[in-house]
């Protein structure tokens, strides 16, 4: 399936934004861990957080978390320190991308696991017990989904959880949102020092918790206010979003403050959800130089939006790309060079534009790599180059169910046609 777009001349909405699917999943697993039957409240409906909420309420043997990365390590997680014996498998993406080193930690704390396939790929069986825990070191430069696996554990380990984390830490606003969730269920757990973390042996307690909505989300809002920056009377309003939130990417208000987006937030309370306004002004920017080491999942919304933009930028931090749903790196040069952008990735972990051009394509159309993300940050692409198509537009369930209806809501036009 393929979708054809067309922007509206101007926008005044407001978006219910999709709840967090990086809180949901670390407040399923906590939840469960702290044994509580009350289920948090304003879950994400998306893709990755539904497949956690089947595993964790009917615990089959054979676990399927699709293409869930974030539900492939919690869950690994999970089921090392839970009685019983299950496979933990996924999508064929899924079983190319690397697990070995949080197999490992998981193995030196005494779990029970083997590779059921190739070795440090799922699929994975696990026999889940009681964990003696202790003192581990772990790379800090690798994925913060396998730190904040270990942490959640922690407090149900014998002797709790002495985490040193060597190198360069990368996401650590990531791995600060899930000591900061423990802490909300009761966990004894701190930063010791700028490199460790000790979680002690004290249980969850259970609580009620809400999900505020994702700022994740709102980056691609964001994208087109910047992008219509020239029209005049274009407001965009997004429900539930904390302006003191633990929430990595809530730093994109920042960063397209610099692109000559306000955000208003309605609410003088910081940790209070709130609706935020969004209103925009032409840039002149010369040149967007960032470092996005905690925040990689907003580098193709703002590529897109920098490119569109006309502005040159050099953005580093970007070496996990390469493992995501798809290598994005790689996908991101394609897919610009058809609009007539030419990406220079010569740097590992960098990704530039120095204004280069190139044709673009006569009737653009955007592969999406079963990549949420890709279609999400390319969509708003449309308002520059009218009747934009995006390939298996689908994808967007993963983490944004609603992308496409919110997308009319705004007043985008969308026709679906059949991909040649």
């Amino acid at each position: 399936m393929q979708y054809i777009l067309k922007a509206p001349e101007s926008i005044n909405c407001v978006i219910d934004l999709p709840a967090s699917k990086s809180i949901s999943n670390r407040a399923l697993i906590i939840n469960a861990l702290a044994g509580n039957k009350l289920m948090p409240e304003n879950l994400s409906i998306c893709d990755d957080t539904d497949v956690m909420v089947a595993a964790l309420r009917d615990m089959p043997y054979e676990i399927n978390i699709k293409a869930a990365g974030t539900a492939m390590r919690f869950t690994s997680a999970f089921l090392s320190v839970t009685e019983g014996e299950h496979i933990i498998t996924g999508t064929e993406r899924m079983k190319h991308r690397p697990i070995e080193v949080l197999v490992n930690a998981l193995r030196h704390l005494g779990a029970d696991i083997e590779y059921v396939g190739e070795a440090g790929f799922p699929p994975l069986k696990i026999r889940g017990h009681r964990l003696k825990g202790g003192r581990l070191e772990i790379s800090g430069n690798v994925s913060s989904q396998y730190i904040s696996a270990l942490l959640m554990i922690g407090p149900t380990l014998e002797k709790g959880l002495q985490l040193h984390l060597t190198g360069k830490i990368i996401s650590r606003p990531y791995i600060d949102l899930t000591i900061c969730m423990m802490r909300e269920y009761g966990a004894d757990v701190d930063w010791t020092s700028e490199s460790d973390i000790c979680v002690k042996p004290v249980p969850y307690s259970s609580r009620q918790f809400f999900v505020e909505n994702d700022w994740s989300a709102s980056s691609y809002w964001y994208e087109i206010a910047a992008l219509m920056s020239d029209r005049c009377d274009c407001s965009i309003s997004l429900t539930n979003l904390m302006e003191g939130s633990r929430q990595g990417d809530s730093t994109i208000k920042f960063m397209f403050s610099v692109l000559g987006v306000k955000t208003s937030f309605l609410s003088p309370e910081k940790q209070v959800p709130a609706t935020v306004t969004l209103k925009a002004q032409p840039c002149s920017l010369p040149h967007f130089s960032l470092d996005l080491i905690n925040q990689p999942d907003l580098a193709q919304t703002l590529v897109v939006s920098s490119c569109l933009m006309d502005i040159p930028f050099h953005f580093k931090g970007l070496q996990t790309l390469r493992i995501k749903e798809t290598d994005r790196i790689a996908a991101l040069k394609a897919e610009m060079k058809k609009l007539g952008y030419v990406l220079d990735d010569s740097t590992e972990g960098e990704l530039k534009w120095d204004g280069t051009r190139c044709e673009a394509d006569k009737e653009p159309a955007i592969d999406t790599y079963e990549d949420h993300r890709m279609a999400m940050a390319f969509a708003p692409a449309c308002i520059k180059f009218p009747g934009l198509r995006i390939n298996n537009p689908e994808v967007v369930s993963k983490s944004y169910p609603n992308y496409w209806k919110d997308l009319r809501k705004a007043g985008f036009e969308i026709t679906t046609s059949t991909v040649v």
